[in-house]
Order: C-alpha cells, then structure tokens, then sequence
C-alpha cells in the first residue's frame, strides 16, 4: 500500500501439524484470557501464507519472534525457523524462547546464540492480578534469578523482548537500567489495559521510565490487544504518543501478524499505522517502517535508506 521498504519487526510462523507443540492454538478455546478465543488463527500459518499476507506491501525483512511453543522444543523451533531462513533469506532474524528465570538458563542462550538468525530472547512476562489478563501465575521479573538471566544476554550478545504489562514497567526500567548493554525491545505498543483504573496513566508512566533509558525502543503493533474492536481514531493517541515518546528512531512498525488477525486483517492493521503517520516526513516514516528494525535487530538488508 505504499512504496516505502518495510522490515516487520514482529511476525510468527507455525506448522501445527509438525513435531512442535503449540498448546496454546488447540482445543477446547474460549473468549476468555488476553486474547480472547484463538480459534480463527489456529491453523498452519507458513512463510508462503505469510508473503500473501503481506503482499500488498514492499516487504523486505521479517523477524520472528517465538510462538509459543512448548519449552521443552524451543531449540527445534529455533532449528526449524533458521532451516527456512537458510533455504528461503526469510526470517531476516530470530528471536528466540528462553525463560530467565531458570537457573540453568545460560545453557540455553548459548545454544539459542549459536543459530545464525537469533538476535534476541523472549520471554513473555506479562502478570496482572485479574485471571483473563494474566499470562502467568506470577510476576518472573520480582524473581532475582530473572535479573541474573537478564544479565546474561550481553554475554551472548542477545537483546530482549519485553511484553509485560504497564505496571510491571517501572520495575523493569530499574533492572534495564542496571544492564545497559543489554537492548530491549518493547512489544505490542507497551499493551495498556485501559479496564484498569488509570490504564491510561499507567501505560504513560511506564513507557516514560523505560523511555528514558536510551537502549530501549518500541514495537508498534498488538492495537487488539488494548481494544479488540479497535478503530484508527481510537489507537491514533497511543501511536502518537508511543512515538513521540521513544523518537522516530527507536520505534518500530510490525504486524503481529498472525496474531493482529484475531482483530483484523493485515491491511487493516498496518495500513492504520500508515495513515496515523502520513503526515510524517519521508525519513521519519522509513525509520518507522523498516530502517529501525534492521538497525535494532541487526539485519543486513541492503537499501533501506538512510
């Protein structure tokens, strides 16, 4: 929909009929929980089904970041990722599974780092006190093993991607700010819960803590996850502010995709974020749609300007 490249900076792929266990996309599903019922992407979603989806955009990078697979085969789903990388130049980069919480954790970076596409680790950390927001039964970041593992990945040269929830923000800008060589990479637009008594605020107090830490930078994308009947009028404010925030050069544009498709469809999502930045300048917008990831994430894509 527009001529300028665009790396997305978050997208998954799974093959549900494969080796890998994705627990998360079977049977028995409910609109209960963050992201409501998950029925409709749970089917096979390929690196083929995923260049349709995108086709009416100047796609030239893509990083992956890992699906939910058990943990016990993160490192086949890393395996499998790098093999499609290998064969087909897509995904541009990895980023992986590993839970820092465990105290056995750095054997499983360093073998996460010695794939040739992994840039970075995830562990999703979002905890919240209502049952159908949480993703976990508890906060891993108030864990001191979780900070020893979080130190670990400068060691290997890893960056992390953070999802949490804008209370737990704060908190996490103290140990961020303890490790500065360590990148961070915001998801989802920081995912205020605007159910909670001064969501809003919350969401603004927590990504100013962590924007004030120059190794931290944003991914935009997850507007399903702040309100699944979302509209551009209604994300408008937080995309803005998300960017003014963190710059133009530490925001990233992604599609989730295909998560985001529980809420819309690729065009919709990223042609909202198009539309809420048309008026940007043209550097401004290359650094949002493509510059930035490949930057941040350490992808060598020739011809993104700049």
């Amino acid at each position: 929909m527009n001529a300028i490249p665009f790396v997305d900076a978050h997208a998954h792929l799974w093959d549900l009929h494969g080796a890998i266990d994705y627990s998360w996309l079977k049977p028995p599903f409910s609109d209960q929980g963050p992201n409501g019922s998950v029925e409709k992407i749970a089917r096979d979603y390929g690196l083929d089904d995923y260049l349709a989806d995108a086709a009416k955009w100047k796609l030239v990078g893509m990083v992956h970041v890992e699906a939910g697979a058990d943990p016990a085969q993160t490192l086949d789903e890393t395996r499998w990722l790098q093999s499609i990388a290998d064969a087909r130049g897509m995904p541009s980069g990895l980023v992986a599974f590993a839970a820092l919480d465990d105290p056995k954790v750095e054997s499983l970076l360093e073998r996460q780092a010695g794939f040739g596409r992994v840039r970075g680790i995830r562990q999703i950390v979002n905890w919240h006190a209502s049952p159908n927001r949480t993703y976990s039964a508890a906060d891993a970041t108030l864990k001191p093993e979780w900070e020893r593992g979080f130190a670990l990945l400068a060691k290997y040269g890893l960056s992390f991607d953070l999802q949490c929830y804008p209370a737990q923000m704060a908190h996490v800008a103290t140990i961020a700010g303890r490790h500065p060589d360590v990148p961070v990479m915001i998801n989802h637009t920081g995912m205020p819960v605007l159910s909670d008594a001064d969501g809003r605020a919350e969401w603004r107090h927590g990504m100013t803590a962590l924007a004030s830490l120059p190794q931290v930078s944003v991914k935009i994308s997850g507007l399903g996850f702040i309100d699944r009947q979302w509209t551009i009028e209604a994300m408008r404010p937080f995309v803005l502010e998300a960017i003014e925030l963190f710059g133009t050069e530490r925001a990233m544009f992604a599609s989730d995709s295909p998560t985001d498709k529980l809420f819309a469809d690729f065009d919709t999502c990223l042609g909202a974020l198009d539309a809420i930045t048309a008026d940007f300048v043209e550097d401004e917008r290359r650094a949002l749609f493509g510059r930035n990831a490949a930057r941040l994430y350490r992808l060598d894509i020739p011809g993104l300007g700049g």
